[in-house]
């Protein structure tokens, strides 16, 4: 079956259906300062609906950022729900703080930690979580898949951004190794029975994945 790619306009146009606002335009301009690399709005909105969805309590967020991507999963969120989003730059949660802030989010449905992310996710409740988004360390996504599949309940769902880096993924003769590990990352994803995937291409690419339920959840 042979598909049309949409045209740049069209793209456009879809990646800028949900508007920001312009708590969500300070903080995209917050990352811009200090070189954080937000998530685009088409992927911000997918989020917020996905989050929508399941009704998301517990979620977690590895790459903090200024807060753009942890404003559209909280605006998804159950209205008790509570984000706990991982960041190396201490620096970047402050100014994620002020976005939430902004956002008239109230602090205790924000907890940010400060830290590399295999450290800090370990330390995490199995199955406890109902969406897994992850937008650290490209080298690393192997490993957050696995600490993601422990974490999320029977029925969660998992985010990588960036699954197409830069058009990257798709061209066989890139090799790096960041391309290698996100290219990785789709095929085990892609054959692993306890999950339903799919790749959304906005922005640059977001892969998502259900952890089916068990017998035994």
């Amino acid at each position: 079956m042979t598909v049309t790619p949409p045209k740049p306009a069209s793209w456009s146009y879809a990646e800028g259906f949900v508007e920001e606002d312009d708590v969500l335009a300070g903080a995209r301009a917050r990352a811009e300062e200090v070189g954080a690399v937000a998530i685009g709005s088409g992927g911000g909105a997918a989020l917020r609906f996905l989050a929508s969805v399941i009704e998301a309590r517990a979620v977690v967020e590895v790459g903090t950022g200024a807060g753009v991507s942890g404003l559209w999963l909280l605006r998804g969120m159950r209205s008790d729900g509570v984000l706990t989003t991982i960041d190396i730059e201490a620096e970047h949660q402050r100014l994620a703080r002020e976005s939430f802030n902004d956002a008239g989010i109230p602090a205790q449905r924000a907890r940010t930690i400060a830290g590399a992310a295999l450290d800090v996710l370990p330390r995490l409740t199995d199955g406890h979580y109902d969406l897994v988004f992850c937008d650290g360390d490209k080298a690393e996504y192997a490993a957050y898949l696995k600490e993601a599949l422990r974490l999320l309940r029977p029925g969660g769902i998992m985010a990588f951004d960036n699954a197409l880096w830069h058009d990257r993924v798709a061209d066989p003769s890139q090799r790096d190794e960041e391309t290698t590990v996100i290219r990785d990352l789709g095929k085990e994803i892609a054959g692993n029975d306890a999950l339903v995937p799919m790749l959304l291409p906005v922005g640059d690419g977001l892969l998502v994945a259900k952890k089916e339920w068990s017998p035994e959840a």
